[in-house]
């Protein structure tokens, strides 16, 4: 046994990262970027938070949204966790299915919300339609062998 205590690693993040960015397993597979996001590394492991409160509520929002959205298109039963491979898929293929709807041509997850809420009025009149079916091909990864 590695001796390893999980609650205190967990404890040490919520001390040192006000704003935890919902956008961290996208931003750590570098599937998208973040001009917001500031890296630290934490107990040999990297984490990402946000530097900016608006910004933060935004990103939330939409991440909540595509949760929503996606729990049919993924097969998700409702009250279950989301398995990491699916909550990549929902997280990378979200904002690029956005990025695709915008027209635009960086990954910014900031700006790209941002330009949303300018384009659309809110979140949640986002074109997610458009944006699952980005959610549902977007592949991963391989890890290597």
């Amino acid at each position: 046994m590695s001796g390893y205590d999980e609650e205190a690693y967990k404890a040490a993040r919520a001390s040192v990262i006000r704003l935890p960015c919902p956008f961290e397993r996208a931003l750590l597979s570098r599937c998208v970027e973040c001009r917001l996001a500031r890296r630290l590394l934490l107990a040999e492991r990297e984490a990402i938070s946000c530097t900016e409160d608006a910004a933060n509520a935004h990103c939330r929002a939409f991440h909540r949204a595509l949760h929503e959205n996606a729990r049919f298109a993924l097969h998700i039963e409702p009250d279950r966790p989301w398995p990491f491979g699916k909550e990549i898929r929902a997280q990378c293929g979200g904002v690029l299915g956005l990025k695709e709807a915008l027209e635009a041509t960086r990954t910014d997850v900031a700006d790209l919300v941002q330009t949303g809420i300018a384009r659309y009025g809110a979140v949640e009149d986002f074109p997610y339609s458009h944006i699952m079916r980005a959610v549902v091909h977007y592949e991963p990864r391989r890890r290597r062998a």
